[in-house]
């Protein structure tokens, strides 16, 4: 289903209801088309002048359907064209007159091809559209009883739509998804809500909830409670309302492992006024508007889709995801284990050095941990992980041992991150601000403040793909001017980056940026003219889903 809406947008001749109302049409509509076994066009005017003037007036095509319970007639998109020479006169007399109009009435040669109907769209006494239904001749010949109910619910759906009695937005939400269409089962209830007809898919479907019996005949209502009654199980006290057709909603019926979704649509007809009486079957107000709501309930449509096999698969993730939270959730619990174990062996070792070795360890399992426990709280594909991160870069700064102050601040947003690739970035910012840390304050007891900063933007390359540039800035002492080795904690920094997160990244003077970075591991020259003062690091990555990195 196509459909084209910026005719509608703002339009002067049209209230917000009329665009709502339309819209809600075209949502649904599907069924129209189904029923009918027809393509469905919906025709508007082409200009807001024509809306009222019937002078130079033409119509372009809002939205169309192709039904799916047979073949199409329209096999090209006609959504924004103009109308054609042949069926301009019928949609013209269905707009001026708002009378039904037929292929046949316009003289068109018999036998045709196709049969055309054009059926003008009232909303609140007026005309504010016209939607044509595009008929197979062929298709027409000895029908079968289906076929016969099918097209008579279709009519009666058309009656209700052409006074802007259906769909009504205020009984039922039309746009829900994964509703049963026709093709997956229909029941026709009468006004008692006792099945009068039942599509082979429908009695399928009923079969599968143990309803054996012949269905026709039988009460929808009646059923439902022998259901409830065989199950135990406790429906909506509205479901009665539902199951006889007296009003418009959803429902699901389990029983014996199966599930099948309903969507009852009650039918309307005007009612007709007591002899004498001199009442209107449609009441009018003085601009001759109609009265759409209430009148004689006569049936309901009931359609009925089997979804046992879509409630087992979601039972299954379900418990999938559930399984997944847990894993997380006692990783996370194992990882602090692992932590306070390291720092309670830390508080026996004689050695500094080897304090300090457990120290450094214990953070970095912490780091983990915390991932873990923010992936335990979602299971979505990808992390929000701007929380997560000004979190961890303030613990990580509180972690580094220092008795002066570390002031941190974030800048930037990381977005949504695929989990493959927060927990070893929120390694690399561990280590990278706990090494400023340990190393940015210097010899001099009168620095007793530091600074560090971070900034995170996304961008698009040439190609369209996704990268990450982040920056990681202090006012500590800089880079030192001898030539130096990496330790463990950047060399774990070196492996993450260009082994799990595919990127690079360099060292540079803050003060001194001009003069280029120096890559992790390589040996930077003595020291220069300029003052040598703080440190950035700069860090690139592509952001690459699971499956790609994963060769999937």
């Amino acid at each position: 289903m196509a459909v084209f809406q910026d005719p509608l947008v703002g339009h002067r001749h049209l209230s917000q209801d009329d665009v709502e109302w339309l819209h809600a049409l075209v949502g649904d509509w599907q069924l129209i088309s189904d029923l009918a076994f027809s393509d469905v066009v919906l025709w508007f005017p082409h200009t807001e002048e024509g809306f009222l003037s019937a002078a130079e007036r033409s119509f372009i095509a809002l939205a169309q359907a192709r039904p799916s319970t047979t073949q199409t007639l329209i096999h090209r998109d006609v959504v924004g064209d103009r109308i054609r020479a042949d069926l301009k006169p019928m949609v013209e007399r269905a707009w001026t007159s708002q009378v039904e109009t037929n292929s046949s009435d316009q003289g068109q040669p018999s036998p045709a091809r196709m049969r055309v109907q054009a059926i003008p769209l009232l909303h609140r006494g007026r005309t504010v559209g016209v939607i044509t239904l595009h008929f197979a001749v062929a298709a027409m010949r000895s029908p079968s009883r289906l076929e016969l109910t099918y097209r008579r619910c279709a009519e009666d759906l058309l009656v209700m739509a052409a006074e802007g009695r259906w769909p009504d937005a205020s009984q039922e939400f039309t746009g829900y998804g994964g509703a049963p269409r026709v093709g997956d089962g229909l029941l026709r209830l009468d006004a008692e809500g006792r099945i009068t007809f039942a599509s082979p898919n429908a009695v399928s479907a009923l079969l599968r909830l143990g309803v054996s019996d012949t269905l026709e005949g039988r009460s929808l209502a009646g059923i439902g409670s022998e259901l409830q009654r065989a199950t135990g199980v406790v429906v909506d006290e509205s479901q009665p309302m539902m199951l006889t057709g007296r009003r418009a909603m959803r429902a699901e019926l389990e029983a014996h492992g199966a599930a099948v979704t309903l969507r009852s649509i009650p039918l309307y007809r005007a009612s007709r006024p007591a002899p004498g009486s001199g009442a209107t079957s449609a009441a009018s107000s003085g601009n001759g508007a109609r009265e759409v709501r209430g009148g004689e309930h006569f049936a309901a449509l009931v359609l009925c889709r089997d979804v046992t096999e879509l409630r087992r698969r979601d039972k299954q993730l379900m418990s999938k995801d559930a399984t997944i939270k847990e894993i997380h959730h006692r990783v996370k619990n194992n990882l602090q284990t692992v932590s306070a174990l390291l720092r309670m062996q830390s508080r026996r070792m004689d050695s500094q050095e080897g304090r300090e070795g457990l120290r450094r360890a214990m953070r970095r399992v912490e780091t983990i941990a915390m991932v873990h426990d923010s992936l335990s709280k979602g299971l979505e594909e990808t992390v929000d992980v701007d929380e997560l991160m000004r979190r961890q870069l303030h613990l990580a700064a509180e972690m580094a041992q220092s008795d002066r102050q570390v002031i941190t601040a974030l800048e930037g947003s990381f977005g949504q991150l695929p989990p493959d690739m927060v927990t070893p970035l929120a390694l690399v910012i561990t280590e990278i601000v706990a090494n400023a840390v340990e190393h940015g304050f210097g010899p001099d007891p009168a620095h007793r403040e530091l600074h560090v900063s971070m900034s995170v933007q996304r961008h698009a390359d040439a190609a369209g793909r996704q990268r990450l540039e982040l920056e990681l800035t202090d006012d500590g002492v800089g880079l030192p001017e001898q030539q130096w080795e990496p330790g463990l904690g950047l060399q774990i920094v070196r492996t993450l980056v260009r082994g799990e997160l595919s990127g690079s990244i360099e060292w540079e003077t803050a003060s001194d940026a001009s003069d280029g970075g120096t890559a992790v591991g390589s040996e930077p020259q003595a020291g220069t003219e300029t003052a040598r003062t703080g440190t950035r690091v700069k860090l690139r990555a592509p952001i690459l889903a699971a499956s790609l990195k994963s060769g999937g």
